[in-house]
């Protein structure tokens, strides 16, 4: 069912700025990102497209997809931030936990959620999908599909078959990843109220991983 909600300009503005760059003089130390994600390549596989963009001197980043469901990542978050705290490596400065909402029970993903920052960690969630992003980047959408729709709304949109594990995704949309950020945070302000993010679909806040990541690309 779609959602209108009428917004006010001031309300708007604070919502839609553009990301600012981090200033590189206040970097004390090169930091350390672990970003696990709930597949084995659709998400890794765009993130990792950020790698090569990314100066090695102030940042670098481990990334991994596990196939694991959403309270499975985050235990195995917690697995990995003790291994890396017990080794002679730093310890991460941020890890960052990606998942779907998909067909899971709603309360799996909205404690998974929980678990995440309570441990500390940040999520970049998709209800119902990743792809919900990939959609954002051509235009706002606020109305519930099923996997299979967006599979038709992406061929339509990338005018080819869309395929779920392309090592292209991120060349092939970064030229509107601008509207992708606008879109989901317009989305943002309508799931704000909404307790369960189980509930909120469509709804997403992948944009806050890329805007982080971004703000080390200079």
């Amino acid at each position: 069912m779609s959602r209108s909600h009428t917004f006010n300009k001031k309300t708007q503005d604070k919502f839609l700025k553009k990301p600012k760059k981090r200033k590189v003089n206040f970097r004390k130390h090169r930091e350390y990102f672990l970003i696990l994600c709930e597949g084995e390549k659709t998400e890794p596989n765009y993130f990792k497209s950020f790698q090569k963009l990314l100066p090695k001197d102030m940042v670098e980043v481990d990334i991994d997809g596990l196939g694991q469901n959403t309270l499975s990542i985050v235990k195995e978050a917690k697995k990995r931030k003790e291994e890396r705290n017990n080794s002679h490596n730093p310890a991460y400065d941020k890890i960052w936990v990606v998942f779907d909402r998909d067909s899971f029970q709603a309360d799996n993903f909205d404690n998974a959620i929980y678990s995440a920052e309570a441990n500390g960690f940040y999520c970049a969630w998709s209800n119902e999908a990743f792809e919900l992003w990939y959609i954002l980047h051509f235009e706002y959408h606020n109305t519930g599909m099923s996997r299979t729709e967006y599979q038709r709304k992406l061929d339509s949109l990338l005018g080819r078959r869309y395929n779920k594990n392309d090592e292209n995704m991120y060349d092939d949309l970064i030229g509107h990843q601008h509207n992708a950020i606008r879109n989901a945070e317009k989305l943002a302000i309508i799931n704000q109220e909404i307790r369960s993010k189980a509930r909120a679909n469509p709804g997403t806040n992948v944009h806050t991983l890329v805007m982080e990541l971004n703000s080390y690309i200079t």
